[in-house]
C-alpha cells in the first residue's frame, strides 16, 4: 500500500524588514515631535541680549539695527549677519558675536579710536574719529586729552588725512596739543596751526606731522613757550615776556 506523503511545512520567518521600518518611522515621528515641542519652548527663544563697548550708539539703537529682539528665535539667529548689519553703523570698527544657550545673545563693539573733537553749530562737542566719521558724544565720553579741530570744512580731504594721522601717533605725544586749525598756503596746502596746553604755537603740515612730532615733543619738553616750525628745516623762538615788547628770546634751528 502507498505510503502518503506529508507535506513539508516552511518555516514561518518574521518580517524583519518590516519591523524595522516601521520603528524607524517611530523614531522619526518621535524626533520630529520632540523639535516641534523644543522649538516653541522658551528654550529655543533669546531671553537676554547683552551689548558692550559701545560709547557713541544707544543700546536701543544697536538693539534695532543687530535685528534681534528678546523672543526671538535663538539658532535662527545668524552671528554673521548681526556682525553685518552693525558694521553699517560708520563708528563701529568690528563686532564679535557670542551665543551662549539657552538664550544669551553676547555682542563686543569695537568703536574707532577717539583722535579729536570738533565744536558743532548747535555749541555741543562733536568726536571725529580715526575713519573720519563725526559723531555726537556726552561729557561723560570726552577724553580731555585729545586736540580740538577749529575752522575745518567737512569736505576738507585733509582733515580725513590728518584724523588718519593722528590715529597712528601716540597718544602721549598728542595729549599736549589742545587745537588744530587749517593754515594752508601756496606752498603748503595742508599747512596746520596748533596750539599746545603748555602755550606753544606750532607749524606744520598734514604730511609732515608723524615725522615731525617727535621733534615737537622735545622742545615742549625742554624749552619755554615759542613757536615751532616743522617743515624741511626745524625752529624754535621763545616768545619774549610781553612787558618787553614781544620780541624774540633766542632762535633755535634743528
Amino acid at each position: 500500500m502507498p505510503q502518503a506523503k506529508i507535506p513539508v511545512l516552511r518555516e514561518t520567518r518574521p518580517k524583519m524588514k518590516t519591523s524595522r521600518k516601521i520603528i524607524w518611522i517611530l523614531v522619526l515621528l518621535f524626533i520630529v515631535l520632540l523639535a516641534v515641542l523644543f522649538f516653541r519652548s522658551s528654550l529655543s527663544r533669546i531671553t537676554e541680549i547683552n551689548f558692550k563697548g559701545s560709547l557713541f550708539t544707544s543700546q536701543e539703537e544697536l538693539l534695532k539695527q543687530s535685528g534681534l529682539h528678546v523672543g526671538g528665535q535663538f539658532f535662527g539667529a545668524s552671528p554673521e549677519e548681526v556682525k553685518k548689519r552693525l558694521k553699517e553703523i560708520k563708528s563701529i570698527e568690528s563686532v564679535t558675536v557670542d551665543k551662549q544657550f539657552p538664550g544669551i545673545v553676547s555682542i563686543n563693539i569695537k568703536e574707532y579710536d577717539t583722535v579729536a573733537y570738533e565744536v558743532g553749530t548747535d555749541g555741543n562737542l562733536i568726536a571725529i574719529l580715526s575713519n573720519g566719521t563725526s559723531v555726537g558724544v556726552s561729557s561723560s565720553g570726552i577724553a580731555v586729552e585729545k586736540p580740538i579741530l577749529t575752522n575745518w570744512k567737512p569736505d576738507d580731504p585733509y582733515k580725513a588725512k590728518l584724523c588718519k594721522i593722528l590715529s597712528n601717533i601716540p597718544g602721549e605725544w598728542t595729549a599736549d596739543i589742545s587745537e588744530i586749525i587749517p593754515d594752508p598756503t601756496p606752498s603748503f596746502p595742508d599747512r596746520i596751526r596748533m596750539y599746545t596746553r603748555s602755550q606753544f604755537e606750532v607749524l606744520t603740515s598734514v604730511s609732515l606731522l608723524s615725522e615731525k612730532i617727535s621733534y615737537l615733543n622735545q622742545v615742549l619738553e625742554t624749552e619755554q613757550p615759542g613757536l615751532v616750525s616743522m617743515f624741511e628745516a626745524d625752529t624754535y623762538v621763545a616768545f619774549k615776556p610781553e612787558e618787553e615788547g614781544g620780541s624774540v628770546e633766542n632762535d633755535t634751528t634743528q
